[in-house]
């Protein structure tokens, strides 16, 4: 009898280790760790397998490095697009997040009439292709047949200003969807005994809905963080390859776009465009790392 009975149980075996949550989890996985790894992982070591490599495809260390940062034209130019793009990335900081915040908790209102469909219509630009934004907005800020009289997207001083407040008008919807998500996510008891205490509305956002939402807050900044650093598609629409006037525009995206693969005036240059790439994911690196030590600490401050 344990003989015949043996095959069978070895005949199970194998069901039984397919019925492994860690294995099933694994298969499930499977797929989307390959695509992310065949279209994320991979070029990204590429790019920086390219960045010690010459135009000719020579291995040369660290040289492209030491000129980007040891040339005086190449330094520039990488130093005034990393300041735009941290002045970039202020702007939907400091306008984006908090009016997001604020449509947020102006739709969580109960008796606020048509919530819905105002949510829907801030959202609706998000969805917008870059292109038709870019070029909307080129009419509508035209001084020839717009709306003001003021190049501001021809001016040094306001090109960036006003491609920033662009860009923040047609993604404020997505902070603002993260906010309403958590603020209605509150549980409706800690708002009642509030306002059972007299705490004001204003009162009860402050203390009760606010820091329940920092959490998302800091969610919110690391990822308009990553997608600024990336910023390449409105400056390039609007403002074209060169990012004018006078490359008051450059953010890392287009000074990399035109290193690798030229402009008007001339070639790219693969290994150079590559070394500009592997610079923005460095400050991309170290800006998450400072993210996330201030975040930890900040969580053990709250929780003594």
């Amino acid at each position: 009898m344990a003989e015949r009975m043996a095959p069978a149980s070895a005949a199970r075996m194998p069901r039984r280790r397919l019925r492994s949550p860690a294995l099933r989890a694994l298969m499930f996985c499977a797929p989307a760790i390959a695509i992310y790894s065949a279209f994320m992982v991979w070029p990204l070591l590429q790019s920086l397998r390219f960045a010690l490599l010459d135009r000719a495809g020579e291995w040369v260390g660290l040289d492209n490095f030491h000129t980007l940062f040891g040339d005086a034209l190449w330094s520039e130019r990488f130093w005034r697009a990393l300041r735009q793009n941290f002045v970039f990335f202020a702007f939907h900081s400091l306008v984006q997040n908090p009016v997001g915040l604020m449509l947020a908790a102006l739709l969580t209102v109960q008796r606020l009439r048509g919530a819905n469909i105002y949510r829907t219509l801030i959202f609706v630009p998000t969805a917008l292709s870059v292109v038709i934004v870019g070029f909307a907005w080129r009419l509508i800020l035209s001084p020839l047949w717009g709306i003001v009289h003021t190049p501001l997207l021809g001016q040094t001083s306001t090109a960036l200003p006003t491609l920033s407040l662009i860009s923040v008008w047609q993604y404020v919807g997505i902070p603002m969807i993260f906010f309403y998500a958590t603020l209605i996510s509150i549980p409706q008891e800690l708002i009642n005994a509030s306002r059972v205490d007299g705490a004001s509305a204003w009162g009860t956002f402050w203390r009760v809905s606010f820091p329940l939402v920092l959490p998302m807050f800091g969610i919110i900044t690391i990822v308009t963080y990553i997608a600024n650093m990336n910023a390449f598609d409105l400056v390039f629409t609007v403002q074209g390859v060169q990012a004018g006037p006078a490359s008051s525009t450059d953010l890392l995206g287009t000074l990399f776009y035109r290193t690798a693969y030229g402009s008007v005036q001339g070639g790219g240059d693969r290994a150079m465009g590559a070394t500009v790439a592997s610079a923005t994911f460095m400050v991309i690196l170290v800006g998450l790392l400072v993210f996330f030590l201030l975040g930890r600490r900040r969580v053990r401050t709250y929780q003594l």
